[in-house]
């Protein structure tokens, strides 16, 4: 079964991802630093779904007729892409990204618990609570207890961490509902759900943003560019493929080895020197992984 059995194919995914998608905290940081979350949400997944139908069409495929088939689509574009996108986006105006981080970690716990009442397959054993604990220590070693400080404060800066964990939560339902409602073939999949995204969050841009007014930096509109078509075109395409493989509660193991990436980022790119917590926390985080990955003895 896939919640029991991984392929190198699974891992393979699940580190493309990890790398993708670990990397976008530092792009949306990048991009909310001059534009709206809006407007940055509506160019993310406007120039995603342009890549992946330009691709759907120039390889010979085409979208489903208008009709019932649609309606995964609408629910998976709301729940996976418009709403936590926004979510993320608006929270990380105040939020730090290694406090973002943290309050990801929400997400594979959820998964979890969703799973298992509604995948086959995906039940909750002793491995897997051990395993996903050890990888929550993890993450809170490796952002340090500076971020963990920063919990709590002022309104609109918990307001604000709350936003990450309602993306955090959208994410967590969104891996189960694909797995349960997404067929046919990945790519007009997702071409199909970041279609029916950009139908709803570019026109609200518009009206609400007007970002033809706006005078964002060249770093600011390089970084959504990039947003929509890797952690977003590419990036779908590849979520949909290891979800339908190896089940939502494998593919959330991304929320933990995601923190790694952005170590590294800070290392090769910021110059930043990591503590010896930062090592001990990305150690935990595989051994984390390793234990929920093992079958339970009986």
């Amino acid at each position: 079964m896939a919640g029991n059995q991984r392929t190198l194919n699974d891992w393979l995914l699940l580190l493309a991802l990890v790398v993708m998608w670990g990397s976008s905290f530092m792009f949306n940081r990048i991009a909310v630093s001059s534009l709206p979350p809006l407007t940055i949400v509506a160019g993310r997944v406007g120039v995603a779904a342009l890549v992946l139908l330009v691709f759907v069409y120039a390889s010979g495929r085409r979208l489903p007729a208008l009709g019932r088939h649609w309606w995964p689509y609408v629910v998976i574009a709301l729940i996976g892409n418009a709403i936590p996108f926004y979510l993320i986006t608006w929270g990380q105006q105040v939020v730090e990204s290694a406090l973002a981080g943290i309050l990801m970690a929400f997400m594979p716990l959820s998964t979890l618990v969703l799973a298992h009442f509604l995948i086959a397959g995906e039940g909750m054993t002793r491995n897997r609570a051990l395993g996903f604990a050890a990888g929550f220590c993890g993450i809170v070693l490796l952002m340090g207890p500076d971020a963990l400080a920063g919990l709590g404060g002022d309104t609109l800066r918990i307001v604000s961490q709350l936003s990450v964990l309602g993306g955090a939560l959208c994410y967590a339902l969104q891996s189960v509902l694909t797995r349960l409602i997404i067929k046919g073939d990945v790519i007009v999949s997702a071409a199909s759900t970041l279609l029916v995204a950009s139908l709803v969050v570019v026109p609200a841009a518009l009206w609400l943003d007007r970002p033809w007014l706006l005078e964002p930096r060249a770093a600011s509109t390089a970084a959504v560019v990039w947003l929509g078509v890797i952690p977003t075109a590419v990036a779908t395409v590849l979520y949909f493929q290891l979800i339908r493989s190896a089940g939502p509660s494998f593919m959330s193991l991304v929320n933990y080895m995601s923190p790694a990436v952005a170590v590294m980022l800070g290392l090769w790119i910021m110059g930043e020197q990591p503590q010896a917590t930062a090592y001990a926390g990305l150690a935990l985080i595989l051994s984390g992984i390793a234990i929920c990955q093992r079958r339970n003895r009986t």
